[in-house]
């Protein structure tokens, strides 16, 4: 199998999402206890529960990223360590 992207995109893909699962799992933890700094003001949301859901939904989404962003990583280095000849 081939990799669809380059081996810089992939590893650069891999740290942001990695960067970004544990940044909105703190803001969803946050969100979904009502934490007073999030939900307190009368401009911030009300629902805090309802906002941590779709953070959630975020996490996974960065999740099938990093996994899909490894993969590609892995085929970089698998094709590298056979001798591959690679085209810049």
């Amino acid at each position: 199998m081939k990799p669809v992207v380059s081996s810089m995109q992939a590893w650069s893909c891999v740290v942001i999402s990695a960067f970004a699962i544990v940044i909105l799992s703190f803001l969803a933890t946050f969100f979904a206890r009502s934490h007073e700094e999030l939900v307190g003001s009368t401009k911030d949301p009300e629902d805090g529960p309802a906002v941590a859901s779709t953070i959630w939904t975020a996490v996974i989404i960065y999740a099938v990223f990093l996994v899909f962003c490894g993969l590609q990583g892995y085929l970089h280095v698998r094709e590298s360590r056979r001798g591959a000849i690679a085209l810049r």
